[in-house]
């Protein structure tokens, strides 16, 4: 790609750059991604526990002026010449394709890897795995069962992995979450979230994201499904530092009074279709529908991180109204986690900086 001088750009010196333009959008592009890079260059991206307010906030404004980029057309390789290892134990749609579509339109390429296809589906320690594949690509994704494989890997890694998926935290899903309930309510600060049904990966990562970017949030979900009680407690803790409040209950009447958000997701993850038949009853009384939504505020917004089970989890009157905002959600996947590659795998020369 062609290269330019960066005479009277945003920045501090004179290196080279990507053709980012001279207009307004690439001055804030520059500096939302510097802002974002700073802190997070070359970390790992597993959940919420070890990133800060500022660096998810950092993150979703990097997000926002990467989707007006793509909206616009406006050519944003800043990962030209990168390339990322996308591992998959579990089967997936949204992650896959925005994963594989985002690197492309940052100028980068992604790697399908099947994990039944790699040798660790023959006995290969994730450890060697991990260092193998950091001597040939700039970066890692995995959606797979367990966090500690996530966090095996990541030990022995010498590239940057992001978590796509575990049975335990989701953060690119909340990521993409937080963008969405930013657009449609204008703001974070003080939205309420009801999380009503299994105190999953999703409930697990919203009590670790929420307070940090002062929201409230409230997770309903039957008895013998709440979410990690250590999650809950590290909710709680910073919680109390931005004076917002966590509530975990059995009540999802208590959860979605008054909320502006009704967040649901399906009774029967991947992993657990053996449970189906008990999940399935030990929630009844849990689904999303206009019964229960009316207690939440008039312009409630409804989300769910599909794929939707109708009338299971969430009725159709709701998914499929005018207060859906799933399909937003969905594509939101694309311009949040492009903001976390970007963030993590970007060099100096991609924003003229000099690091």
């Amino acid at each position: 790609m062609a290269m330019w001088e960066t005479a009277g750009a945003v920045g501090r010196g004179t290196s080279s750059v990507v053709p980012l333009g001279s207009n307004y959008l690439s001055v804030r592009l520059q500096n939302a991604l510097w802002e974002a890079h700073l802190t997070l260059c070359g970390r790992d991206f597993l959940h919420f526990s070890d990133v800060s307010s500022s660096e998810i906030a950092n993150l979703i404004r990097l997000a926002q002026v990467l989707k007006e980029a793509q909206k616009t057309n406006f050519v944003h390789r800043l990962l030209a010449g990168k390339t990322i290892g996308l591992i998959f134990d579990k089967s997936s749609t949204r992650t896959r394709v925005s994963f594989e579509v985002g690197m492309l339109q940052l100028g980068g390429h992604a790697l399908f890897l099947p994990g039944n296809h790699l040798q660790t589906g023959r006995g290969e320690p994730i450890s060697d795995t991990a260092q193998v594949l950091s001597r040939y690509v700039d970066g890692v994704m995995i959606r797979t069962f367990s966090q500690s494989d996530v966090q095996t890997f990541a030990d022995y890694a010498s590239v940057p992995v992001i978590n796509g998926l575990t049975d335990e935290f989701h953060p690119c899903q909340l990521m993409a979450d937080a963008l969405t309930i930013l657009e449609h309510q204008g703001t974070l600060q003080g939205v309420t979230v009801a999380y009503v049904g299994d105190g999953n990966n999703l409930a697990n990562s919203w009590l670790q994201i929420a307070p940090k970017l002062g929201m409230n949030i409230r997770i309903a979900t039957p008895p013998g499904y709440a979410p990690l009680p250590e999650v809950v407690e590290e909710s709680k803790f910073h919680a109390v530092h931005e004076k917002t409040q966590v509530l975990v209950t059995t009540d999802p009447a208590r959860a979605v009074d008054g909320a502006n958000v009704i967040y649901t997701d399906t009774w029967v993850s991947m992993g657990d279709e053996d449970e189906a038949e008990q999940r399935l009853a030990s929630f009844d009384g849990y689904q999303v529908n206009a019964e229960l939504c009316r207690l939440a505020k008039k312009d409630f917004i409804f989300m769910h991180c599909l794929p939707a089970h109708r009338g299971e989890e969430v009725s159709t009157e709701i998914i499929d109204g005018p207060q859906s905002v799933i399909f937003d959600q969905a594509e939101n996947r694309l311009h949040a986690q492009k903001a976390i590659l970007a963030a993590l795998l970007a060099d100096a020369g991609s924003f003229g900086e000099d690091m």
